[in-house]
């Protein structure tokens, strides 16, 4: 069995943020941030911290809906914060939060607010279970069960391979 398996980490021991600033190679003919551009910050960002809390590489099995709900343009900022909400075995979910700010007046303003669901692999790619939540506040017991709710949702919703028709 994998040691890192028994233990228990806070969601505050893994919290990832990151700055970027946005220059005109980051930005669509309408100076704001390529959506693309802003998915790679946000799944890096997540991936980050699934990896500071499981302590093994992750891939990215599923992005929530991601919706973009302000713009970001040349000269301003993004700041992106993760933490972990859930655990499942060998998976867990990621909460991204975006906002964008002027340097200048320091203003910030909410961009994008998405879950992602990383799984933890070992060298030769296979996952491998991962340490759970400490649960031992309200707020991580009512996050780890909103997560959960998440991922039920998530597993109704997925669509069938449609490739074997």
């Amino acid at each position: 069995m994998d040691p890192l398996a028994c233990l228990t980490r806070a969601s505050s021991s893994s919290v990832t943020e990151m700055t970027e600033y946005v220059l005109p190679q980051h930005t669509n003919a309408f100076g704001t941030v390529f959506g693309g551009q802003m998915m790679a910050w946000i799944d890096l960002c997540g991936a980050i911290c699934a990896q500071r809390h499981s302590g093994y590489e992750c891939v990215t099995a599923f992005v929530d809906n991601l919706r973009f709900t302000a713009p970001v343009k040349v000269g301003e900022v993004v700041l992106l914060r993760a933490h972990v909400t859930a655990i499942f075995c060998t998976s867990m979910e990621v909460e991204v939060v975006v906002r964008g700010e002027d340097a200048r007046s320091r203003r910030t303003w909410p961009c994008v607010n998405t879950y992602l669901t990383f799984v933890a692999t070992d060298a030769a790619g296979k996952p491998v279970q991962v340490p759970l939540l400490e649960l031992d506040t309200p707020e991580s017991r009512a996050s780890q069960e909103a997560g959960e709710r998440r991922r039920k949702l998530r597993m109704e919703h997925q669509t069938h391979d449609i490739s074997t028709e």
